[in-house]
């Protein structure tokens, strides 16, 4: 059998590496398709070198589409929306394993697509899903990106390397691209909150998209003090950060469900730099793009209006760590499904059970 792996962006694969390593237990041959990636070359290919990918590069989805009329594998899994896949779905199953769990409402619209079947994180979305496409097929398999953290297998980071203090508990500062809190929070933030380290994990498009120049300027200042680090752009994957943080500062961004999930404190940073066009009667297209899931993060993670209240949570949230932690056990596998390490095993098994069906 073959299964091939539709990459749209580089930062996808962190989601999609557990379900790899995990048919290839199976013997199960997996290919990726890397569309055009804005990332240097030589990131590229270390990172797939990194995790011993078989994989092949095309330009766009056209080339993608010629790709798998060729090949015909017999499954290929999608991180996003992906059309006109009529002729494909003749002689291909096709999945959709969203890439991320955030509250845009792009989660919920991608099935709009093509796509035959999906693989989803619990039974709020599941149950959301299925009445907005009653036509569809989705499996509850859970979100297989934390896999690794549950499972001790995620690779580990050595604060000392980093050139933090190993005695200082570590914040991870994960703020999504649009709409983000970066361009809302002063330049010495970071002095503010010295009795902790601080990592900085920008999106991927933070770094490489000219709209995000500003949020650049602002992290290069925030890397002047001694108690941050700030991941390089080459760091794909999110999930060491995760592993070895205590406490997460975020905005409108997934990561807070996957935090919190691992039932750690979080801080939901519910302030935001808004474009003009997103403002005063534009507001529809904000209130459009976030979907009502951005209602749990408070239920989850401490919600901040300004940066004074930040940084009063963080040290709150630091010294009484159970703070909402019967909310987060309560909610996790409402939003997350179910966090056992096993999500990858129940995807493979579907597939191979579909399969011969």
């Amino acid at each position: 059998m073959n299964v091939f792996f539709d990459i749209k962006h580089l930062y996808y694969l962190p989601q999609y590496l557990p379900v790899i390593e995990a048919l290839k237990e199976k013997g199960i041959y997996c290919h990726c398709l890397i569309h055009h990636q804005e990332l240097p070359l030589t990131i590229t290919k270390q990172y797939l070198k990194d995790n011993q990918l078989n994989y092949t590069f095309i330009d766009n989805d056209d080339d993608a589409r010629k790709h798998y009329a060729e090949k015909k594998p017999e499954w290929i899994i999608f991180g996003n929306c992906f059309n006109d896949l009529v002729e494909i779905n003749k002689h291909s199953k096709t999945v959709l394993m969203q890439h991320g769990i955030g509250p845009k409402s792009c989660y919920y619209e991608v099935s709009k697509s093509d796509i035959t079947y999906r693989f989803v994180e619990g039974e709020h979305r599941l149950s959301r899903l299925e009445a907005m496409f009653p036509d569809k097929s989705f499996i509850n398999t859970g979100y297989a990106k934390l896999d690794p953290i549950i499972n001790k297998t995620v690779d580990k980071i050595n604060l000392a390397s980093l050139g933090l203090d190993v005695l200082k508990p570590t914040l991870l500062y994960a703020p999504t691209f649009y709409p983000s809190s970066i361009e809302c929070l002063s330049t010495n933030f970071p002095a503010q909150l010295s009795n902790f380290n601080i990592i900085i994990k920008p999106h991927f498009f933070s770094f490489i998209k000219p709209a995000y120049t500003k949020q650049r300027k602002k992290i290069a200042k925030w890397q002047l003090h001694e108690n941050v680090h700030i991941a390089d752009i080459a760091d794909i994957s999110i999930l060491p950060y995760l592993d070895i943080a205590d406490m997460l500062i975020s905005d409108a961004s997934s990561t807070l469900f996957e935090f919190t999930a691992l039932n750690k404190p979080a801080i939901w940073c519910d302030f935001y730099h808004v474009r003009w066009s997103y403002r005063g009667i534009f507001k529809w297209r904000l209130n459009k793009r976030l979907d009502d899931d951005l209602k749990y993060f408070g239920q989850v993670a401490e919600q901040v209006n300004n940066e004074k209240q930040l940084i009063e949570q963080a040290n709150r949230h630091c010294q009484s760590p159970e703070l909402k932690e019967s909310q987060r056990k309560n909610m996790s596998e409402f939003l997350t499904g179910k966090v056992d390490g096993k999500c990858s095993e129940r995807i493979v098994n579907f597939i191979l059970n579909k399969d011969i069906m």
